[in-house]
């Protein structure tokens, strides 16, 4: 697994606590240590119980249910410095609610979606359907980036619920994996529009600075 407060990936035997039973199945509290930063992760398991001896539960199989307590947060990779702080606001709050609210999740992140097409790709403001397919007609993207952003109308589903692309903050149903999509697509975004551009300008000053010691002209 990779660890929700550092992001290493490490491999470790859940230590886990059985809780009680309800109509949905049993209930465990489980917990992982990281071994790099020492921080513990707990979650909170529910699903069909396996019974030991004298019928006691002692594990789940299979889990149902697999929810993240401590820490509060997600397991989306953390916001680039790189991107701009309204985005990454709303970007890091739809990562947050994601498990909780897919529905809450999905807004946040097509309202964002559509604030990174406005001030990175400089689209026309209009709905969200017309600026992702302003942005495909420009060929102005990858071909990976220009797939992503079609299937966010698809997987949404913009056809039948046009209020997505019109009213992108609103809370309504979702897709299964619309939310999920989103916020992939959202991460190839902001490495296109932000990251990559970052990292080119800080290779081209170092690079400039180094001709300017020898005397030579820099880059343009």
């Amino acid at each position: 697994m990779k660890c929700p407060h550092c992001r290493v990936e490490f491999h470790d035997k859940p230590y886990k606590v059985y809780v009680r039973p309800d109509v949905d199945g049993a209930w465990f509290v489980s917990s992982v240590m990281c071994p790099a930063c020492g921080k513990v992760s707990v979650s909170l398991l529910s699903g069909t119980p396996v019974l030991g001896v004298h019928d006691q539960v002692v594990d789940l199989n299979p889990v149902k249910r697999n929810f993240l307590v401590y820490p509060k947060g997600s397991a989306r990779p953390p916001c680039p410095v790189e991107v701009p702080p309204k985005l990454a606001d709303d970007y890091r709050e739809s990562c947050l609610v994601l498990a909780d609210s897919p529905k809450a999740s999905a807004a946040l992140s097509r309202r964002c979606l559509q604030n990174v097409l406005r001030e990175a790709a400089k689209v026309k403001h209009g709905n969200l359907y017309d600026e992702i397919e302003e942005v495909l007609q420009s060929k102005a993207v990858p071909t990976y980036i220009a797939n992503a952003l079609h299937n966010v109308r698809v997987i949404g589903n913009f056809a039948t619920h046009p209020i997505k692309s019109k009213s992108t903050g609103e809370i309504v149903d979702v897709e299964p994996g619309e939310a999920e999509w989103n916020l992939e697509t959202l991460e190839s975004l902001f490495d296109f529009y932000f990251v990559q551009p970052a990292r080119h300008a800080e290779k081209k000053a170092a690079l400039n600075k180094k001709l300017q010691d020898a005397g030579k002209a820099p880059l343009v």
